[in-house]
């Protein structure tokens, strides 16, 4: 049995859960996910938690019963607390801007980098060398965050780039003479 699969995902106070066809809808103070559910998970839902169950150890629904549990679990802690991931930019002259709904980079090239951001994330500029992005959906707030980060990559020699907040660069030494001649 899958180790995260068969532990239950409970549903705290204010949050509706409804499984239809297929489809389980989680309603939040945050705001509404949906995530489609793989035929062969069995899905079931009380006022206190939900419950995934597969139908047999195939190897297929083994991986899909840690996977489905996990997904529903991270809707539900998104519609209650949301998601948020801090970047930091690092470089001589390069920083982010708020514009609009999105934010805009001037990363080193001769044109700035404006990034939109989709519906139900938010991004926040509080100082000009930190992006906040947040919301509801995890996998969207990661991958924002990457497109974000994929603008200008930390490079190796002097760190200079957008990186995640907590993220370590390991750095190359560079050019050095050869002494030995």
């Amino acid at each position: 049995m899958s180790r995260i699969g068969k532990q239950p995902v409970v549903i705290p106070a204010g949050v509706k859960v409804a499984i239809d066809k297929g489809t389980v809808k989680v309603e939040g103070p945050k705001g509404k996910l949906s995530q489609a559910i793989h035929p062969n998970m069995k899905v079931e839902a009380d006022a206190k938690q939900v419950k995934v169950t597969r139908p047999n150890d195939e190897r297929l629904n083994r991986a899909l019963h840690g996977l489905t549990r996990a997904l529903i679990n991270n809707m539900v802690v998104g519609v209650t607390k949301g998601y948020e991931k801090k970047l930091k930019i690092e470089g001589v002259g390069f920083q982010a801007a708020a514009k609009g709904k999105g934010v805009e980079l001037t990363v080193g090239f001769a044109n700035r980098i404006y990034h939109e951001p989709p519906v139900g994330i938010t991004v926040a500029v509080p100082d000009p060398t930190t992006i906040v992005v947040s919301g509801a959906d995890k996998q969207v707030v990661g991958q924002f965050a990457a497109e974000i980060r994929a603008s200008r990559k930390p490079e190796p020699y002097k760190g200079k780039g957008v990186r995640y907040e907590k993220e370590v660069v390991r750095r190359k030494e560079g050019k050095s003479f050869a002494a030995g001649k």
